[in-house]
């Protein structure tokens, strides 16, 4: 028996996209992906599973889907962003802490050189435009990981801007062709990687570990360029074998080196963008498209019958396949967002100095 499965599709494209519950998004006509996960017991319209959409009649609306990817990978380095604290994958807790990772009175940051020149590779390797001048901002934020109460990142004027991923999409097993695609880059920003928190129910606390404050981060905005998950997947697994290739990341997701959040929203076509959601630390190519293709279906099937979207911050639950509600954002956070230092790179020189 045939997955379930809803379509959506833009007026005056060929292709229209089928995105099929729990699995891949395909051309139409093509085979569909896997069965449906299904959640028992919940009551919520968001949490029950999802039923076959009928295919639209005549002068009805379909849904379009709008997805948008943040994309965090740890720069290959031997030292922190800041500091001269070592890089080591499953060191013993709180190990490779310096005097500022740990955000001692008195402390100063010093750029590392090797994080400038891997995120101006990463730029030039997307199509960027290399920014001669950056900036760095203070991020205000509490959370018992983040030592400092604030984040090291790069938000007015970030290493570079305006680039460009292509990447190519399956048309089908039985035909082989592959249809090219291109995202938009916004932005390649540098920033300070948090500490790890780890929940120890049986004890009901909570213990943290600032061997990862401090990393350095390049986060890679994408523009709300995509329609679904296979789409987000095939252009995270693209960057992630260019930034292997670069060096400037080794990208493993399986040690949290490579993480997504993504950003997603469905509307009928020619009328505004819908209320977004953001599903949070997606650390797994096939769970970010699993969670993705959930999220379209849960806000369409939510929408069908007469609810409304919230403005929230999503997680994707991996056993259960389904995304689960976190915070809400409808109350925008206010990070205080203060310049901390400006940076000159000097193009042909191959250095760069505070201004």
């Amino acid at each position: 028996m045939a997955a379930p499965m809803l379509r959506w599709g833009c007026r005056g494209r060929r292709w229209a996209l089928a995105c099929v519950d729990g699995g891949s998004c395909h051309r139409r006509g093509a085979p569909t992906g896997s069965t449906s996960n299904r959640i028992r017991g919940q009551s919520s319209v968001a949490q029950q599973p999802l039923h076959t959409a009928q295919k639209p009649r005549k002068g009805e609306h379909k849904w379009a889907a709008v997805v948008g990817l943040e994309i965090h990978a740890q720069i290959s380095s031997n030292s922190k962003l800041f500091s001269g604290s070592q890089v080591r994958f499953s060191a013993p807790p709180n190990s490779l802490v310096s005097f500022f990772d740990a955000s001692l009175p008195g402390t100063l940051p010093v750029l590392n050189r090797r994080c400038v020149e891997a995120a101006v590779m990463t730029g030039l390797a997307l199509n960027c435009h290399i920014n001669k001048k950056s900036l760095f901002d203070r991020k205000h934020y509490f959370y018992a990981d983040l030592p400092a109460g604030y984040q090291i990142t790069q938000h007015r004027l970030p290493i570079a801007v305006n680039g460009s991923l292509t990447y190519g999409i399956s048309a089908g097993k039985e035909c082989g062709q592959v249809i090219p695609k291109m995202v938009r880059v916004k932005q390649i920003q540098l920033e300070q990687d948090s500490g790890k928190s780890l929940h120890d129910d049986l004890r009901s606390q909570t213990l943290i570990d600032l061997n990862r404050a401090g990393v350095g981060l390049l986060e890679v905005v994408l523009e709300p360029d995509l329609s679904c998950g296979e789409e987000a997947a095939t252009a995270v697994r693209e960057l992630q074998l260019i930034l292997q290739a670069l060096g400037t990341s080794q990208a493993n997701m399986a040690e949290g080196q490579l993480r997504v959040d993504a950003n997603i929203s469905v509307h009928h076509p020619g009328e505004p963008l819908g209320v977004r959601t953001e599903v949070k630390n997606l650390n797994s190519i096939r769970f970010l498209a699993k969670a993705i293709d959930y999220e379209i279906q849960r806000q369409i099937s939510e929408l069908e019958n007469g609810g409304e979207i919230l403005n929230e911050t999503r997680s994707f639950h991996e056993k259960l396949g389904c995304t689960v509600s976190m915070r809400d954002k409808e109350a925008k956070q206010d990070y205080r967002l203060l310049l901390m230092a400006k940076y000159q790179y000097i193009s042909g020189a191959g250095h760069f100095k505070f201004i």
